[in-house]
């Protein structure tokens, strides 16, 4: 099972106890995957289709629980599907689907087809916890997650602008960062940042799930860290070996130009103890002199040697 069935799952186990939740939660639901059937006799029912068992076990619950409905539940196999099952939820008595449609503000009192996407005016989702419910029925209903052990992305695929910018606009209520592209005709309304997606989960109170990314974010922070300071130590011993490496020629070959009894003292023992520990740094360098310097002393010698070097090959070079 992937991480977006995982998230879905534990949603479609999320029961609002308040109706007005409930009902905002199935407007989500009819809005993102939703059909209105208008027979000849002008006789309404109402379907969902869906590939997610869970959307359609959660949208069957609170149908009974909201309207005492017990809808028709129907699965066919497509092969086309990724899951290979279609499933159709459908009330069609006309009375039920009616005051179904009404209660979620898609038929008003004159029984005229509309939607309101007002986001200040929407009675439906005038509620913090009714925004709640609605983002958790629009993500059952046409969302999806990436795995966190990969990437970050969490979007919801709309039919419409207007669709798309009222849901960016609701999660913006919880001030959560969300963006809209086009994407094949469609909207995409999506979070790319881990904590913006950890902050969705909580929403809709997919807590579960929120732990295991946050896990999955810890895990891939510190291994990131440990990364990070590797590549800064394996950087560090490298130009320290490269460092030392120069020093060294620079020394032998003073050594077998004007030879080190040439230096001055303080030199021919930076000289000396630079050949004999190659591979140590400025500072045990330092600790070892007699008596000890620090690091920028024995930096400030090496570099007096490496001046010499270069003033003996360019002398060398001027002769030739």
């Amino acid at each position: 099972m992937s991480f977006s069935q995982e998230v879905k799952e534990e949603l479609s186990r999320v029961l609002p106890a308040a109706r007005h939740c409930q009902i905002a939660e199935l407007a989500a639901i009819i809005s993102m995957c939703g059909r209105i059937v208008i027979s000849a006799r002008d006789r309404y029912s109402l379907k969902i289709h869906t590939e997610n068992p869970g959307v359609a076990k959660s949208y069957r619950e609170l149908l009974c629980q909201a309207f005492h409905v017990a809808p028709e539940v129907a699965v066919r196999t497509n092969r086309s599907a990724r899951t290979g099952s279609v499933y159709t939820v459908t009330v069609n008595e006309h009375d039920q689907a009616v005051r179904i449609l009404q209660a979620v503000k898609l038929l008003d009192e004159n029984e005229e087809i509309g939607e309101n996407l007002s986001i200040v005016d929407n009675v439906v989702i005038m509620k913090d916890c009714c925004k709640r419910a609605f983002l958790r029925g629009v993500f059952m209903a046409s969302g999806s997650i990436s795995d966190p052990g990969k990437s970050y992305h969490f979007e919801i695929v709309c039919e419409t602008w207007e669709k798309a910018q009222q849901l960016s606009e609701i999660i913006k209520t919880f001030k959560i960062d969300s963006k809209i592209v086009e994407r094949k005709k469609h909207f995409v309304v999506y979070i790319k940042e881990g904590e913006g997606i950890v902050d969705i989960l909580n929403v809709m109170q997919a807590h579960i799930s929120l732990m295991n990314l946050e896990n999955v974010r810890i895990l891939k922070e510190m291994r990131n860290s440990v990364n990070r300071q590797v590549n800064c130590e394996t950087a560090n011993l490298t130009k320290t070996v490269n460092a030392a490496f120069k020093q060294g020629e620079d020394i032998r070959y003073i050594e077998n130009t004007i030879g080190l009894s040439a230096l001055p003292e303080v030199l021919q023992e930076a000289a000396r103890l630079r050949l004999e520990h190659p591979d140590a740094s400025l500072k045990e360098l330092g600790e070892t002199m007699m008596p000890p310097i620090g690091k920028s002393g024995v930096n400030h010698r090496l570099k007096r040697i490496r001046e010499i070097a270069l003033e003996l090959r360019g002398k060398e070079d001027n002769e030739k």
